[in-house]
């Protein structure tokens, strides 16, 4: 479900996600008793585990409901039981680019 070009964008915010939720909890077993903290900490976890029900991804099946799209179908088709058909290719440079570049220093 990750758009390649964004993995970046991604990372920074599930990276972010992680240090809000260790200071939010660290708050809380600072400002409450340990029990109450592990509530809230248990609380909070079923909360979030619960709400992935309603996600939905454009073009793929949600956990309880939908359907995949058949650009989705045929992809998953593409890769089954081997490596991906696309990968990412590292660009060639440009020979005449690398040669004035060279002259110019």
């Amino acid at each position: 479900y990750v758009n390649p070009p964004v993995t970046g964008s991604i990372a920074g915010v599930v990276g972010a996600g992680g240090n809000l939720g260790a200071v939010g909890f660290g708050l809380g077993f600072r400002q409450m008793e340990t029990l109450q903290a592990f509530y809230l900490m248990g609380g909070t976890i079923i909360a979030s585990g619960f709400l992935t029900f309603i996600i939905s991804i454009k073009g793929h099946a949600g956990l309880i409901s939908g359907h995949d799209s058949e650009e989705a179908i045929s992809a998953y088709k593409k890769t089954e039981g081997g490596p991906a058909q696309q990968t990412l290719q590292v660009p060639e440079p440009d020979a005449d680019i690398a040669e004035d570049v060279e002259d110019k220093q």
